[in-house]
C-alpha cells in the first residue's frame, strides 16, 4: 500500500511530480481555506511531510498518528516544535550545506549594497535626482581592507569568511561558541569576544544558528558600541536581533548602514525599517536561486524517501528523536 506525503509549501516542480509517482500526495494550498486546519486534517494518515515555511507543533499534528518525518527544505529548524516531534517520535530533517555559497554570495551583497548606498541611490537616480556630481551624502564606505567581524563561524560564516579575506583582503575576526583553529588559520582570522568584534570591525555580519543563547544576541548595548561608519548585516535568523533597538541605532546613526535578509516577523509588511535610508532589506532570499532551491529541494526529498523506506536520513536535526 502506498504511503500518504503532506506537502505543507511549495515545492520544485520535479520533486513534486516525483512524490507523486511514489505516494499518495496532499498539497496544503492557502487557497483552499485556513493552513492549520488542512494540515490537521491532513496529518491524520500522513506518514511523511515535506515542505518549509510553516509553523509545525502540537496544534496542528496532535492529529497525526502515523508520522515518521518531516523533511524540511531549510537549514534553520526552529518553526519546528523539536520537544513535540521527540516524544511522539517523529524525525526531523534538513538540507545544509548545499545552500552554503549562494548564502555567502547574499550576505557579501548586502554588505556590499549596504556599505556603498546602493539601494538608495538606484533609487535616487531613477526619481531624477541626480543633477550633479555626487557630494557626501552620497558617498559609501570602502570594503577593500577593511576589517570584517563573522559572528558565528560554521559554513555559512566561513563562506563569507573566504569571500572577505581571498576577494577583498580584509581582515577577519570572529565570534562563535567555541574556536575554530584549524579553520581560523586559513582565514587568517582571529577569535575574539563579542563586545572586541564589535568595537573593532568595520563591517559586522551574523551568520549564527537561533537558539537561546543568541535570541536577542545583537541589542541596544551591541550597535552602541559598534563605530559609527559600521555596515550591520544578517542573514541568520530575525530574532536574533532586537529589531526596534536596530531600527534606533539606524535613525540615530549610531552606525552607517545594515543589510537585512531576515526579521523577526514574516512577511515583512510594514516596518520602520522601510522608512530608511541607510537599510537594505530583501524578503529572506539567502538561498533563492534556481539552482540552490532545487538542491535543497531534491536533499529533502531524498531525506524523506530515505525515512520511509525505514533507513535512516543523512541529515537528521533529532537523531535521537
Amino acid at each position: 500500500m502506498s504511503q500518504n506525503v503532506v506537502v505543507f509549501s511549495q515545492i520544485d516542480p520535479i520533486i513534486l511530480e516525483k512524490l507523486h509517482a511514489q505516494y499518495n500526495v496532499i498539497c496544503i494550498d492557502p487557497k483552499l481555506g485556513d493552513v492549520n486546519t488542512q494540515i490537521r486534517e491532513a496529518v491524520k494518515d500522513a506518514d511523511g511531510m515535506i515542505g518549509a515555511g510553516r509553523l509545525l507543533n502540537e496544534k496542528n499534528l496532535e492529529t497525526a498518528t502515523k508520522l515518521k518525518i518531516i523533511s524540511s527544505v531549510s537549514v534553520g529548524y526552529d518553526n519546528y516544535d523539536l520537544n513535540y516531534l521527540h516524544a511522539h517520535n517523529i524525525w526531523l530533517s534538513n538540507t545544509p550545506h548545499v545552500l552554503t555559497e549562494t548564502t555567502a554570495d547574499l550576505a557579501f551583497g548586502l554588505l556590499m549594497s549596504a556599505a556603498r548606498q546602493v539601494a538608495h541611490l538606484d533609487a535616487w537616480t531613477k526619481q531624477g535626482h541626480w543633477t550633479r556630481t555626487a557630494v557626501a551624502v552620497q558617498f559609501g564606505q570602502d570594503i577593500f581592507g577593511k576589517t570584517l567581524g563573522i559572528i558565528g563561524l560554521g559554513h555559512i560564516g566561513a563562506a563569507i569568511a573566504r569571500r572577505g579575506f581571498h576577494g577583498f583582503n580584509m581582515n577577519i575576526l570572529y565570534h562563535n561558541r567555541n574556536e575554530k583553529i584549524e579553520l581560523a588559520e586559513s582565514l587568517g582570522a582571529t577569535y575574539c569576544g563579542l563586545d572586541e568584534l564589535l568595537t573593532q570591525s568595520d563591517f559586522v555580519v551574523v551568520a549564527v544558528d537561533l537558539n537561546s543563547d543568541s535570541k536577542a544576541l545583537m541589542g541596544a548595548k551591541q550597535f552602541a558600541s559598534m563605530q559609527k561608519h559600521a555596515v550591520f548585516v544578517n542573514i541568520a535568523r530575525g530574532s536574533v536581533v532586537d529589531e526596534s533597538a536596530l531600527v534606533d541605532a539606524l535613525k540615530q546613526k549610531q552606525i552607517f548602514a545594515a543589510g537585512l535578509d531576515v526579521y523577526q516577523k514574516e512577511p515583512l509588511q510594514s516596518s520602520a525599517l522601510f522608512e530608511l535610508d541607510n537599510v537594505v532589506t530583501l524578503p529572506h532570499v539567502g538561498s533563492a536561486t534556481a539552482e540552490t532551491r532545487f538542491k535543497m529541494a531534491n536533499l529533502a526529498y531524498q531525506n524523506l524517501v530515505d525515512a520511509l523506506e525505514g533507513r535512516i536520513p543523512k541529515y537528521l536535526v533529532n537523531p535521537q528523536h
